[in-house]
């Protein structure tokens, strides 16, 4: 491990002020500065990580490792175990002289311990819990557990096709490039990782627990803890005793039981169960040496278990028979709930609260102490973000019982594995005047949210239950770890709530001792400190909302609740008139804190604004007392000129002392009024204030004229922060996204990621959307009505799932998405319930039944209209992008779809391509053949389905785009309370400063401890982690440190597929930097692969034309240029070219920009007619645009002189060689080269007429020498001068060769 204090305790020895001139009446401070550097240099020397010799038993092999002396002995356990030699050792302990080291003491600790010591591993006894892991262990060790299935993660979570596209990109390294075909259907192939194509090697055939477990009560006085049952690749079958001693070969079998050791030949025993195996089986050896070779084909990142986070759920999966996914049968898979938790089930029960309570109360004195703390409350939400929603997704399948049965369904509680669950649902009438179960829904998410907001600003002596919200099956579920005395009944006259709101907001209460956590709360969260009033008209002076609950537990802490009211009411918003009968349907329209955060910034410019000002007016009178007094550095420098002069009856000596004397007082002086300065000039911001009060529209009512005006004006300061979201921060996004400052969003989750940053709700939605109305902002507003429709279409489908069993939400399902994408190839689709069911579930509501795409179209647009107060148009269903909106609402409801050919029209029906027929042995079930698709694979002998795309080839049978089978599983959507590293982001940002401040090698220090931080406490597999390798991948690159970019580039993507998506915004991201840091360090073949990869899936995404990919397509031509591919570079800028003109306008400064890049690749092409025909195209629009005077224009200009000489010499040659003969597109050759022969061979004549001054004329260059300068060898550039150029910008054409 890296040691985590060694570049903090170096920050002050690099600082600047360090380095400053000392006053030479301190000389004491320079010691003391002296010191110091001398005892971080030991510090750091102590802490330096050094080598210790690991010795195993029995045999006495050795190997080193290094450790950091800030390391705990259980670290260095861990990697033992992991160490390819020492995998079969789980159940030890180290010692070091002779004497046993405590897992838990730090390396430091251990006495003696030093560079060169010995380690030894000795074996400990197991217990029935080690046991237990050891054997689960070995089974995942040697490839015998079978697939597993998840209730939340889902098929294939955590998946990754990055070693798919690097086989790709190595196959396509050795070919040619083929040409690019822009009209190719999108390949969904491309989300879902390649089969394989041999099985991995087996081991053994089978190793379980035996049936004769457990082992009765006088075994276990002996020391029996499990049997085993285990057959060899030979075939031979051996029950097996775990023993606290290790593992033996018992003379059991499957009628007989006889756990006694096997004194024959068969007999063995061993500590560890992998030495065992080798000693049964001959093969195992070999067997075992193939499948860690077959394992290690893959990027061990692809493959490392995820343990902080939630994977990734692809939405689109592969059919049911593929290898991916095929369930393979092993008895021990439904065992492993007894190996997790043991026969009493007692491993797996936490006290979660007083977990997440003990770790927030650990020290966090040294950086040490914040690693731990951290890295443990990392672990603990992750663990418990695991357990909450494993058990939501059982209360909502209705496997819990509830705590009060007789209570409404809405109502109803529920325990499981000690985390309290509750429905997102208005059950008991608290939300009835804010807009009911729909407010009460609201909340919930809110609440969680902030949460995670308290969580992040970690306060000491203010508590939070850990809790998350989950949406499964269209009932939203929270789960919340149990606070001490929450189900207490309060004694008569106390309350149960000690501060905030009881009952409603009749009864408020004040316990001072919650004020002071509370007050440090709200200035963090800029909320005023306000009045409140109870039903009986008394105030009481709150810090926080009356919403906000604060309770103090049995456990003595103080915990606050409900922080769903943490801004105020959007009172602009509930105001303004929707269209008419479509009233918002809750009024909990809160602002989001990104916004009050940013106005409270804006107010504070603001006053330092005004402060300046005044010191302006003062600074006038300053300057005439200066005037008057005169500048002392003139005084000082006259007099030590004077008195340098040496006079015969002064000695040269005293000059010389006199002098310094002087010089010394000039400086101690300047020192003076430099500080003096720097003083006056700072702002004094604490008299600054500005808060809000989140309770003004709320219902509360002051009872004073004073009260009264405090109110009016707290009021008028939440409308000016509506003002201020609507009239200031949605114009300015609008705006950026207009001069392509920033990017446009792809899909839903980088829009609503988007909008949150600059505080916008996403009830604004339909505002941006009509605000969007030019065609530089198509894009976006396809993807805010996108977007709406997927939120509407996800409110539906949950109103008609909510009380539906799971067996029937498959044809549910089916039959919405039929309706809403499939009605362009059956008009009138019908639900498929399986009859069985229907009787079976004879009170289910089956309401579902009755939608027809008519029916779901008016449904979706009043949810629009209610919800974002947007009108859809009228023929919007046709309009909208099927396959996007389908990934859309997919990923919103949880939905896992099994990949097939989806045909949304007749026409993609009539256009697709006869289904291939099924292999002979098909026992003669000719209709078969004929009705499955050859992408269903459907197994032989079925019946067709309706939904099947090729179903439709039947006579029988009415097509539909979807059926039941296609919707294979369903995750739940989680939203956890975990916060981020603070520690580890003060490194990065500490380190981004130090780079800016030319304090390079500090800064990589710095940074390269943020990566070891985030990755000590997230684990490696973390969308954190990711952000991070992002991130310091593009910093190394800046550094040009291109092989350490290329590699974080490569985690980045990885890391980012597993954990955000297969298809999300970021890993497409990632994959375009990777390409762009691979091509700078000369492996352009490769980098194509991986950009034509990212394209790839951002069509999936988003579809055609995004105009980010503006940027991209050039970058990909530039790539293409580089390795000499000149004909298909030209396609790339002409489909650059195509996107952009329909995106800024074939007039625009950006399309001149790329027709400059698109006639050189041209000219390269040798395409001589229409390289100048573009060449003076884009001459004409800068001229037109920027005038004639401008540098691009010029630039435009001379390019077309040269480019015009050089056809006319090339049109003159061709001429010559064959008069008679017409030829279309003739390539030009700068040196007078006949069409066709090679720009390095000799040329025949030279182009006539005299090269121009620089930059030199293209007479006089080589294909190489324009491919330089075209690249920006000689320093030009054709883009034009601008504030700042975003990515979706094509200005910034250099962008794969800057």
């Amino acid at each position: 491990m890296a040691d985590a204090t060694a570049p903090a305790a170096a920050v002050p020895s690099n600082n600047p002020e360090a380095d400053a001139p000392v006053s030479q009446e301190a000389p004491a401070a320079e010691d003391q500065v002296a010191q110091l550097e001398e005892e971080e240099g030991a510090e750091q020397v102590e802490d330096a990580p050094f080598v210790v010799t690991i010795v195993l038993p029995h045999e006495s092999k050795t190997f080193e490792i290094p450790v950091s002396p800030l390391e705990a002995i259980h670290e260095i356990r861990q990697s033992i175990i992991e160490h390819p030699i020492a995998v079969q050792y789980s159940c030890f302990h180290l010692e070091h002289n002779g004497k046993r080291i405590n897992d838990f003491v730090q390396v430091s600790d251990v006495e003696g311990l030093a560079s060169g010591s010995e380690l030894h591993v000795v074996e400990d006894p197991y217990t029935e819990k080690e046991a237990r892991i050891h054997f689960i262990r070995i089974r995942e060790l040697i490839g015998a557990a079978g697939d597993r299935t998840d209730t939340v993660q889902g098929i294939l979570s955590g998946a990754s096709v990055y070693d798919d596209v690097v086989a790709a990109a190595t196959e396509e390294a050795e070919a040619d490039v083929q040409p690019y075909d822009f009209e190719a259907p999108l390949k969904l192939s491309s989300l879902l990782p390649k089969e394989e194509k041999d099985a991995a090697p087996k081991t053994v055939k089978l190793i379980s627990l035996s049936p004769w477990n457990p082992p009765p009560a006088p075994l276990r006085q002996k020391g029996h803890l499990l049997y085993l049952t285990l057959t060899t690749n030979e075939g031979e079958q051996f029950q097996v005793t775990a023993h606290v001693g290790g593992f033996y070969v018992n003379n059991s079998s499957n009628n007989k039981f006889d756990p006694s050791p096997k004194q024959d030949k068969k007999g063995a025993s061993a500590h560890s169960l992998l030495s065992l195996l080798e000693k049964l089986s001959p093969s195992f050896a070999q067997s075992f040496a193939d499948f860690q070779q077959y394992a290690s084909r893959k990027e061990p990142l692809a493959t490392f278990q995820i343990g902080n986070t939630v994977p990734s759920a692809p939405w689109l999966v592969p059919e049911a028979t593929s290898s991916l996914c095929a369930h393979i049968a092993d008895i021990t898979r439904s065992q492993e709930t007894f190996l997790l938790g043991g026969a009493e089930n007692t491993d797996s029960l936490r006290d979660w609260n007083e977990e997440f309570q003990s770790a927030k109360e650990l020290p966090r004195d040294t950086i040490q102490d914040r690693v731990f703390r951290e890295r443990l409350l990392a672990k603990l939400h992750a663990d418990y973000t695991d357990a909450a929603a494993r058990g939501a997704v059982l209360v909502a399948r209705g496997e819990v019982a509830p705590l009060n049965p007789t209570e409404e369904i809405d109502a109803q509680i529920f325990v499981y594995n000690n985390v309290f669950f509750s429905f997102g649902a208005d059950g008991v009438g608290t939300f009835t005047s804010e807009g009911g179960d729909e407010a009460a829904k609201v909340a919930t998410g809110k609440d969680v949210f902030g949460v995670k907001l308290v969580n992040q600003l970690d306060i000491e002596g203010l508590y939070t239950p850990g809790t998350v919200v989950v949406d499964y099956l269209g009932k939203r579920i929270v789960g919340q770890s149990i606070v001490p005395g929450i189900f207490k009944q309060p004694e008569p006259g106390e309350n149960q709530i000690h501060y905030g709101a009881v009952d409603g907001k009749d009864v408020v209460a004040d316990d001072q001792s919650f004020a002071a956590p509370f007050e440090k709360l709200a200035t963090a969260l800029r909320v005023k400190k306000h009045a409140v009033w109870d039903k009986d008209n008394k105030r009481f002076d709150l810090e926080a909302s009356v919403e906000m609950k604060g309770l103090l537990g049995t456990d003595g802490r103080k915990y606050v609740l409900d922080l769903y009211r943490i801004t105020p009411l959007d009172i602009a918003w509930m105001e303004e008139a929707g269209p008419e009968g479509a009233e918002y349907p809750h009024r909990m329209t809160v602002l989001r804190p990104e916004l009050v955060e940013a106005l409270g910034k804006k107010k504070a410019r603001e006053y330092m604004t005004a402060e300046l000002r005044k010191r302006g007016a003062l600074k006038a009178d300053a300057a005439k007392t200066d005037e008057a007094e005169g500048t002392d550095d003139e005084k000082f420098e006259h007099i030590t000129k004077e008195d340098a002069k040496p006079d015969a009856a002064e000695d040269v000596e005293k000059v010389e002392e006199k002098t310094e004397k002087v010089e010394e007082k000039a400086e101690e002086k300047k020192e003076e009024t430099t500080e003096e300065k720097a003083e006056n000039e700072r702002i004094d911001m604490s008299n600054f204030q500005f808060a809000l009060n989140p309770d003004v529209f709320s219902g509360q009512v002051p009872q004073t004229d004073e009260e009264k005006e405090e109110m009016a004006k707290d009021e008028q300061d939440v409308r000016d922060a509506c003002k201020f979201l609507t009239e200031t921060v949605i114009p300015q996004l609008l705006q950026d996204l207009t001069e392509s400052d920033i990017s446009f969003p792809m899909d839903g989750r980088s829009l609503s990621a988007l909008l949150h940053r600059r505080g916008i709700n996403l009830r604004y939605l339909g505002k941006l959307a009509s605000l969007s109305d030019n065609t530089r902002l198509e894009c976006f507003r396809e993807v805010c009505i996108r977007e709406m429709i997927a939120r509407s279409f996800k409110h539906i489908a949950a109103k008609y799932l909510k009380t539906l069993p799971l067996s029937l939400t498959s044809a549910c399902f089916s039959h919405l998405y039929n309706c809403l994408l499939g009605s362009g190839l059956n008009a009138k689709p019908t639900a498929e319930i399986d009859e069985s069911y229907r009787k079976l579930f004879s009170s289910a509501d089956l309401a579902f039944e009755e939608v027809t795409p008519e029916s779901l179209r008016e449904e979706v647009q009043l949810e629009t209209a209610r919800r974002f107060r947007f009108t859809l148009a009228e023929n919007w269903w046709s309009q909208v992008r099927a396959l996007q909106l389908l990934r859309e609402t997919a990923l919103k409801l949880g939905l896992q779809i099994q990949k097939s050919n989806f045909y949304f029209t007749q026409a993609e029906l009539d256009a697709a391509p006869a289904p291939t027929p099924a292999p002979a042995q098909t026992n003669g079930q000719a209709s078969a053949e004929t009705t499955t698709s050859s992408s269903s694979k459907k197994k032989k002998g079925k019946k067709a389905r309706d939904a099947s795309p090729a179903s439709v080839a039947s006579a029988n049978t009415v097509p539909h785009t979807f059926s039941p089978d296609d919707f294979v599983n369903v995750v739940p959507i989680i939203k956890d309370s975990a916060p981020r590293s603070a520690l580890a982001e003060e490194a990065l940002e500490a380190g981004r400063l130090s780079i800016y401040q030319n304090q390079r090698k500090l800064g990589e220090d710095l940074l390269l401890e943020s990566l070891s931080l985030h990755e000590q406490i997230y684990g490696l597999v973390h969308p954190e982690v990711a952000q991070m390798y992002h991130t310091l991948s593009q910093v190394y690159f800046q550094l040009d440190q291109k092989d350490a970019a290329v590699e974080l580039a490569r985690k980045a993507c990885i890391v980012a597929e597993r954990t955000q998506g297969l298809d999300s915004a970021e890993t497409v991201l990632n994959y375009l930097n990777l390409s762009l840091f691979l091509h700078q360090r000369g492996d352009s073949k490769a980098a194509l692969v991986y950009a034509k990869h990212a394209l790839g899936v951002w069509k999936i995404i988003y579809g055609p034309d995004h105009p980010d990919t503006i940027t991209t397509m050039n970058n990909y031509a530039v790539m293409l240029q580089s390795i000499k591919a000149y004909h298909e570079s030209r396609r790339w800028f002409e489909e650059s070219l195509r996107v952009c003109e329909k995106v800024f306008g074939r007039q625009s400064i950006n399309s001149a920009t790329l027709l400059f890049q698109l006639a050189q690749a041209l000219a390269l092409d040798q395409d001589a007619k229409a390289a100048v025909d573009r060449m003076r195209e884009s001459f004409n629009i800068f001229r037109t645009v920027l005038g004639p005077e401008d540098k691009n224009t010029k630039e435009a200009e001379h390019w077309l002189e040269q480019l015009t000489h050089n056809a006319v010499s090339i049109a003159k040659q061709a001429k010559e060689i064959a008069a008679k003969r017409v030829r279309a597109g003739y390539r030009f050759s700068s040196r007078g080269v006949p069409v066709g022969a090679s720009a390095s061979a000799p040329a025949s004549k030279e182009v006539p007429g005299k090269p121009t001054p620089p930059p030199p004329s293209l007479g006089n260059r080589s294909i190489d020498e324009l491919m330089k300068y075209i690249e920006g060898g000689d320093k030009k550039t054709g883009g034009t001068p601008k504030k700042r150029t975003g990515r979706g910008n094509p200005k910034r054409r250099g962008g794969a060769a800057a």
